[in-house]
């Protein structure tokens, strides 16, 4: 790996790619993201990532943000870029190289570069960690259109450091050599790119690559390989805990169960472990966190929370109103202090200044800390519905409804009011196997939930939740949808 990294660090330099110039990735998982991560990291290139399901004008807007000079595309993608660079007359002035992973007629190919003698190899650079930009992920989007991450090289290898989980401390999530990971997080995401990918290299253990969920592969990907630890998003965690495939293969090689992304309910972890005979721990992060900020790795598990701080960060929770800082228990928004810490939105002052004040990024997640030092993530601040002046979380309800046996996967949004200001809604996704109507729903929240939690809104069915690539809900889509 280090070879082929210095041949290709020495191929971009050949093609006049100094510190500081943007690279942009366009591709699902594969083994080029890690010696391309790390070519243009210790070249001082500044690498970016981009969805493989955006559209052409999507793909326009990010490389325009990001002020990419240069792609690395998959072949079954470069159509969408040709289509891109080819409406933009900007791009037509900026893109200088297209490289494609994989031979095609007029454009150089990665594997070319990979030829390289790696005399050109700049050896003698000089970096500010704490003030150079190593990566440009961009934000998930949940809330609004995704936003370029600054995440510099402190950010990046504090983070990696900060979720080691040291073998001496006995914890649950020790990565070893003899261990193996599958990767079926994306990795043009954060946690794909740099908790993953990274940290499985770091440690020294082997990496299986999946490019999409897809169940069977999936299954006997780990089944195959005897997946050792699992890094896993919500929907897939639902789907371990309920498909009866997955009773077909035989997955119990895995010792360490972690989920990420967005908060699982008590009840899902109990179904999950039950069915699994294993605990499933929590973490806790976002992009602009690089990604971590909690874990929970230590025996005995703590179910229904996201873990403690991670080393070397600082939390508080605060009145999302008057900004004071609130005690044990009590609910507010989540602000974390520490060196992974994004430096900022990329060209966006405003957002930046908003989401970051006085070293405290403001996440824009409600939680609360318990006695023990654990971290519970009720919902995002944003997404609270607020109904006569009750806060009703939708993750609660969430959480509630896929207790339903006719529920496969849900989501709750707010509805406008004129009395009661907001009311909630269900999108339900209906289990094939059992008969489940508005009135059953509706019926269970009832029985189950307090008055001002009640589906007011109505309750909706869907073939499929809107999700991003990370497991987060949509809501926006579904708010859309109204």
């Amino acid at each position: 790996m280090r070879d082929a990294v210095i041949k290709l660090g020495s191929a971009l330099h050949r093609l006049g790619y100094r510190k500081g110039d943007v690279l942009c990735m366009c591709s699902t998982n594969n083994t080029e993201y890690a010696l391309l991560i790390l070519a243009c990291v210790t070249s001082g290139i500044v690498l970016t990532t981009t969805n493989p399901a955006y559209t052409s004008a999507e793909l326009a807007r990010h490389l325009n943000q990001s002020s990419a000079t240069g792609l690395v595309v998959m072949k079954s993608l470069l159509s969408t870029v040709q289509e891109a660079i080819a409406n933009d007359s900007i791009l037509q002035r900026n893109i200088k190289n297209v490289i494609t992973l994989g031979e095609m007629d007029g454009y150089r190919s990665f594997s070319n570069l990979l030829e390289d003698d790696g005399a050109y190899f700049p050896e003698n650079l000089t970096f500010n960690p704490k003030n150079d930009v190593a990566l440009f992920p961009y934000s998930s989007g949940t809330s609004g259109p995704p936003k370029g991450v600054m995440l510099t090289h402190m950010n990046v290898v504090s983070n990696i450091q900060q979720s080691r989980i040291r073998q001496e401390a006995k914890l649950l999530l020790i990565i070893t050599p003899g261990d193996t990971a599958v990767c079926l997080l994306p990795m043009f995401h954060v946690a794909g790119l740099i908790a993953i990918l990274m940290g499985i290299l770091q440690d020294g253990g082997k990496l299986v690559l999946l490019p999409k969920f897809e169940p069977g592969s999936f299954l006997k990907s780990i089944q195959e390989h005897k997946v050792t630890v699992l890094y896993m998003v919500p929907p897939v965690a639902l789907f371990l805990a309920r498909h009866p495939i997955v009773d077909s293969f035989d997955i119990s090689s895995i010792r360490a169960h972690l989920c990420a992304a967005a908060p699982l309910g008590e009840s899902l972890c109990r179904e999950y472990e039950d069915r699994l005979r294993y605990p499933i721990c929590q973490g806790y992060g976002m992009t602009e966190l690089s990604p971590f900020a909690t874990l929970d790795t230590m025996p005995p598990h703590h179910i229904g929370t996201v873990g403690s701080l991670i080393p070397n960060t600082s939390a508080k929770i605060v009145c999302p109103e008057t900004g004071v800082a609130l005690g044990p228990g009590a609910t507010g928004e989540v602000c974390i202090r520490g060196p992974q810490v994004m430096k900022g939105y990329l060209n966006n002052e405003e957002a930046t200044n908003d989401m970051i004040r006085d070293d405290w990024l403001h996440t824009g997640d409600l939680g609360h800390i318990r006695v023990d030092g654990c971290f519970v993530i009720a919902d995002r601040l944003k997404e609270l519905i607020k109904y006569k002046g009750f806060q009703v979380a939708p993750a609660e309800l969430e959480d509630l409804l896929l207790r339903h046996p006719g529920v496969k996967d849900v989501a709750v949004i707010g509805m406008p009011d004129e009395r009661a200001g907001e009311i909630p809604r269900a999108y339900i996704v209906p289990n094939p196997n059992t008969k489940v109507t508005r009135e059953d729903i509706a019926t269970f929240v009832t029985e189950n939930a307090a008055s001002y939690k009640q589906l007011r809104g109505g309750v909706e069915f869907l073939d499929e939740i809107p999700k991003s690539p990370s497991g987060k809900i949509l809501r926006r889509i579904l708010r859309n949808m109204c």
